[in-house]
Protein backbone atom coordinates (compact mmCIF):
# COMPACT_ATOMS: atom_id res chain seq x y z
CA UNK A 1 0.00 0.00 0.00
CA UNK A 2 1.29 3.45 -0.91
CA UNK A 3 1.48 5.78 2.07
CA UNK A 4 3.01 9.21 2.53
CA UNK A 5 3.92 11.24 5.59
CA UNK A 6 3.38 14.99 5.28
CA UNK A 7 6.01 16.42 7.62
CA UNK A 8 4.87 19.55 9.43
CA UNK A 9 8.30 20.51 10.72
CA UNK A 10 9.92 20.66 7.27
CA UNK A 11 7.76 23.03 5.21
CA UNK A 12 5.19 20.34 4.43
CA UNK A 13 7.70 17.96 2.87
CA UNK A 14 6.02 14.76 1.70
CA UNK A 15 7.88 11.49 2.14
CA UNK A 16 6.84 7.98 1.11
CA UNK A 17 6.73 5.57 4.07
CA UNK A 18 5.93 1.92 4.67
CA UNK A 19 4.50 0.58 7.93
CA UNK A 20 6.65 -2.27 9.21
CA UNK A 21 4.69 -2.90 12.41
CA UNK A 22 2.29 -1.23 14.82
CA UNK A 23 1.16 -1.63 18.42
CA UNK A 24 -1.01 0.18 20.98
CA UNK A 25 0.67 2.28 23.68
CA UNK A 26 -1.59 3.95 26.27
CA UNK A 27 -4.22 5.82 24.21
CA UNK A 28 -2.03 5.96 21.09
CA UNK A 29 -1.13 3.68 18.22
CA UNK A 30 2.64 3.46 17.63
CA UNK A 31 3.80 2.92 14.04
CA UNK A 32 7.21 1.53 13.10
CA UNK A 33 8.20 2.59 9.59
CA UNK A 34 10.55 0.57 7.40
CA UNK A 35 13.98 2.20 7.21
CA UNK A 36 13.48 4.36 10.31
CA UNK A 37 15.91 2.81 12.79
CA UNK A 38 16.72 5.61 15.25
CA UNK A 39 14.82 7.76 17.71
CA UNK A 40 15.93 10.92 15.89
CA UNK A 41 14.63 9.46 12.62
CA UNK A 42 11.30 8.66 14.27
CA UNK A 43 11.06 12.09 15.92
CA UNK A 44 11.09 13.71 12.47
CA UNK A 45 7.80 11.89 11.79
CA UNK A 46 6.02 12.86 15.03
CA UNK A 47 2.87 14.83 14.20
CA UNK A 48 3.08 14.02 10.49
CA UNK A 49 -0.16 13.60 8.59
CA UNK A 50 -0.39 10.19 6.96
CA UNK A 51 -1.86 10.20 3.47
CA UNK A 52 -2.91 7.45 1.12
CA UNK A 53 -4.42 7.45 -2.39
CA UNK A 54 -8.21 7.72 -2.40
CA UNK A 55 -8.32 4.42 -4.29
CA UNK A 56 -6.82 2.72 -1.19
CA UNK A 57 -9.38 4.10 1.29
CA UNK A 58 -11.87 1.79 2.96
CA UNK A 59 -15.49 2.10 1.91
CA UNK A 60 -17.48 3.96 4.54
CA UNK A 61 -20.89 3.16 5.94
CA UNK A 62 -23.81 5.25 4.74
CA UNK A 63 -23.83 8.66 6.42
CA UNK A 64 -20.05 8.79 6.95
CA UNK A 65 -17.71 11.05 4.96
CA UNK A 66 -13.96 11.37 4.56
CA UNK A 67 -13.12 14.92 5.65
CA UNK A 68 -10.72 15.31 2.72
CA UNK A 69 -13.71 14.89 0.35
CA UNK A 70 -15.26 18.05 1.79
CA UNK A 71 -12.48 20.35 0.53
CA UNK A 72 -13.75 22.13 -2.58
CA UNK A 73 -17.42 21.68 -1.68
CA UNK A 74 -19.60 24.77 -1.27
CA UNK A 75 -21.30 25.38 2.08
CA UNK A 76 -24.87 26.65 2.22
CA UNK A 77 -26.74 27.94 5.27
CA UNK A 78 -30.31 27.15 4.24
CA UNK A 79 -30.50 28.64 0.75
CA UNK A 80 -27.69 31.18 1.35
CA UNK A 81 -24.34 30.29 -0.23
CA UNK A 82 -21.50 30.86 2.23
CA UNK A 83 -18.49 29.80 0.13
CA UNK A 84 -16.10 26.97 -0.75
CA UNK A 85 -14.35 24.81 1.85
CA UNK A 86 -10.59 25.47 1.71
CA UNK A 87 -9.52 23.18 4.54
CA UNK A 88 -10.74 21.11 7.46
CA UNK A 89 -9.02 21.63 10.82
CA UNK A 90 -9.49 20.45 14.36
CA UNK A 91 -10.12 23.01 17.07
CA UNK A 92 -10.93 22.86 20.74
CA UNK A 93 -14.31 21.14 20.31
CA UNK A 94 -15.25 17.66 19.16
CA UNK A 95 -16.41 18.67 15.68
CA UNK A 96 -13.91 19.36 12.89
CA UNK A 97 -13.94 22.93 11.61
CA UNK A 98 -14.72 23.68 7.97
CA UNK A 99 -12.51 26.57 6.85
CA UNK A 100 -14.79 28.37 4.39
CA UNK A 101 -13.60 31.16 2.12
CA UNK A 102 -15.97 34.08 1.91
CA UNK A 103 -16.00 37.74 0.98
CA UNK A 104 -14.87 38.59 4.53
CA UNK A 105 -11.22 39.23 5.42
CA UNK A 106 -10.94 36.05 7.43
CA UNK A 107 -12.40 32.71 6.40
CA UNK A 108 -15.29 31.32 8.40
CA UNK A 109 -14.64 28.39 10.73
CA UNK A 110 -17.84 26.36 10.79
CA UNK A 111 -18.21 23.28 13.01
CA UNK A 112 -18.97 20.19 10.93
CA UNK A 113 -21.47 19.05 13.55
CA UNK A 114 -24.34 16.67 12.95
CA UNK A 115 -26.66 19.12 14.75
CA UNK A 116 -26.12 21.72 11.97
CA UNK A 117 -25.93 19.32 9.04
CA UNK A 118 -28.84 19.08 6.65
CA UNK A 119 -27.28 17.24 3.69
CA UNK A 120 -23.88 16.27 2.26
CA UNK A 121 -23.96 15.93 -1.53
CA UNK A 122 -20.46 15.02 -2.70
CA UNK A 123 -21.61 14.51 -6.30
CA UNK A 124 -22.84 18.12 -6.52
CA UNK A 125 -20.03 19.27 -4.14
CA UNK A 126 -22.53 20.88 -1.74
CA UNK A 127 -22.75 20.85 2.04
CA UNK A 128 -26.15 22.07 3.22
CA UNK A 129 -26.34 23.23 6.81
CA UNK A 130 -28.74 25.03 9.14
CA UNK A 131 -26.44 27.19 11.25
CA UNK A 132 -27.35 28.88 14.53
CA UNK A 133 -28.11 32.58 14.25
CA UNK A 134 -24.95 34.75 14.45
CA UNK A 135 -22.53 31.79 14.16
CA UNK A 136 -20.87 33.40 11.14
CA UNK A 137 -20.32 36.60 13.16
CA UNK A 138 -17.94 34.84 15.57
CA UNK A 139 -14.90 35.48 13.33
CA UNK A 140 -16.03 38.94 12.19
CA UNK A 141 -13.85 41.91 13.19
CA UNK A 142 -15.24 44.07 15.99
CA UNK A 143 -17.18 47.12 14.90
CA UNK A 144 -15.88 50.50 16.11
CA UNK A 145 -18.64 50.92 18.73
CA UNK A 146 -17.89 47.49 20.25
CA UNK A 147 -14.11 48.11 20.45
CA UNK A 148 -14.70 50.93 22.92
CA UNK A 149 -16.60 48.70 25.39
CA UNK A 150 -13.69 46.45 26.43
Amino acid sequence: MQLWALLKSQANERREVQIESLWPHKEWLVLKFKGVESISGAEALVGAELQLPSSERAELESGWTYLSDLVGCTVFDGEREIGPIEDVTFGAGEAPLLVVKSGAKLPYEIPFAEAYLEKVDLVRKQIRMLLPENLLDVNAPLKENKKDRR
